[in-house]
C-alpha cells in the first residue's frame, strides 16, 4: 500500500500449534516444550497430555517515509497464557541507525535448523529474543548498546541472575558487535558482547565483567541439502546462551561466603540439516544442547545440586506447503535435562503446526 511517496504494509500470520506430550505435560505458550516442566530423578510422571493454541499468531505494521525513515510495530498473543497482546518489535530505523525494540544484535538465525517447536532448540546462536537497543549497521557489521535482559531470569525461589545474593542491579548496558555475510553457498555470522553483573545488598557488594561470543554458519551442500549449526560460549553471561537455565535464562554468577562475585561459564551448540524435496516439501533435523559449570557454586553451597546443568533437544520434522502462503508440518522431539547432582529426566512429544501467512 502506498500514498504519495509513503509506503505502508500489514503482515503477519494465523498459527495453530497442537502437541501431544507422550511422557508428561511440558507444553508452554505456543505448545513449546518447557525443560522446567520435565520431572527429574525417579519420580513417576503423569503421561499423555494433548493441547493446542493459536497464541503465537502475529500482526505487524510497517511504514516508510519519503525520506527513507522506517518504522515497525509488531504484536503476538504469547503473553504468559493471558492471550493479551504482547509487543514483540517496535523500532524506527534511518540511515543505518535503529532505535527501539528489535532482535538483539547478539543473535543470528543463519545456523538455525528449521524446527516447529515455538521455543526451539537450546544452544542456538545468541539471545534469540528482542530487546530495547540503539544499533548502527554498516554493510556486514553492526554494533549495539542494549538493555540487559538478565534481570529476574530465575524462578521466584531463586530471583535474579546472581545466586546467593540479593540486590542484583544493572549499572551498565550490554555492548555487542556482529558480522554477518555470505559467500557462495556459505552464510556465516560471528558476534561478541561484554556486560557487567553486579549486586549490592547494603552489606556486601561486588561486580564482575561478563562476556559471550558465538559463531554460526549454513552451507548449501547441494541444491537439495543444507547443513547448519553454531557454537557459543559465555562467562558471566549465561542468559545469552539460549535456554541454558531451568528453561530459558540461568544464573550468570554467584556470591561466595565472603561476598565475592564469581562468574559461571556456559557452553551452547546446535547442529542440523535440511533436505528440500521440492514442491514446498522438506525434511529437517536438529539437535541443540547447553552446559553450565555449576560445580564450584554447588560445592560452596550457594546453588542447589538439583539445578539444571545441561539441557538438550533432538527434533525431526516434515514440512509442506499445500498452497502459497500456507505452511504445515509435523514434528517429533525429545527433550532431556540433567541436574548438577546427576538426576535427569526426559520427555518426548509430537507436534502439528499450521500457519497461514499474509
Amino acid at each position: 500500500m502506498s500514498a504519495g511517496d509513503w509506503k505502508a504494509g500489514l503482515y503477519g500470520f494465523a498459527r495453530l500449534a497442537a502437541a501431544y506430550d507422550i511422557d508428561e505435560d511440558i507444553s508452554a505458550g505456543g505448545r513449546g516444550g518447557a525443560f522446567s516442566d520435565i520431572t527429574t530423578g525417579n519420580a513417576d510422571t503423569n503421561d499423555g497430555h494433548f493441547g493446542m493454541d493459536a497464541n503465537t499468531s502475529r500482526l505487524g505494521f510497517t511504514a516508510t517515509s519519503p525520506e527513507g525513515v522506517k518504522a515497525v510495530v509488531e504484536f503476538d498473543f504469547d503473553n504468559n497464557g493471558t492471550l493479551e497482546p504482547r509487543l514483540r518489535r517496535a523500532f524506527g530505523e534511518y540511515n543505518g541507525v535503529l532505535l527501539g525494540q528489535e532482535w538483539s544484535n547478539f543473535t543470528s538465525f543463519v545456523g538455525n535448523p528449521s524446527i516447529l517447536d515455538w521455543d526451539n532448540l537450546p544452544g542456538r546462536a545468541g539471545l534469540q529474543s528482542r530487546v530495547t537497543q540503539v544499533r548502527y549497521t554498516t554493510g556486514a557489521l553492526s554494533f549495539s548498546i542494549e538493555d540487559d535482559t538478565s534481570r529476574n531470569q530465575e524462578s521466584t525461589t531463586n530471583p535474579g541472575n546472581i545466586a546467593g545474593a540479593t540486590g542484583d542491579k544493572t549499572s551498565m548496558p550490554v555492548f555487542t558487535a556482529r558480522v554477518e555475510d555470505s559467500a557462495g553457498g556459505l552464510s556465516y555470522s560471528a558476534a561478541a558482547l561484554v556486560k557487567q553483573i553486579s549486586y549490592d545488598d547494603t552489606v556486601n557488594d561486588d561486580d564482575a565483567i561478563g562476556f559471550a561470543a558465538f559463531l554460526a554458519g549454513r552451507f548449501a551442500v547441494t541444491d537439495m541439502l543444507s547443513i547448519m549449526g553454531s557454537v557459543s560460549f559465555a562467562d558471566g553471561a549465561s542468559n545469552y546462551i539460549y535456554r541454558s537455565g531451568e528453561n530459558f535464562g540461568g544464573f550468570e554468577g554467584y556470591a561466595d561466603a565472603n561476598g565475592d562475585l564469581e562468574t559461571i561459564e556456559t557452553f551452547g551448540a546446535n547442529i542440523g540439516a535440511g533436505l528440500n524435496l521440492g514442491g514446498g516439501r522438506s525434511i529437517n533435523i536438529g539437535y541443540g544442547t547447553t552446559m553450565k559449570d555449576l560445580d564450584d557454586a554447588v560445592n560452596a553451597n550457594i546453588i542447589s545440586g538439583a539445578t539444571a546443568e545441561t539441557n538438550s533437544m533432538l527434533a525431526v520434522n516434515y514440512q509442506w506447503k499445500p498452497v502459497e502462503r500456507v505452511n504445515m508440518g509435523v514434528e517429533f522431539a525429545r527433550l532431556e535435562t540433567d541436574n548438577q547432582n546427576g538426576d535427569d529426566g526426559d520427555a518426548s512429544r509430537i507436534m502439528f503446526v499450521g500457519q497461514y501467512n499474509f
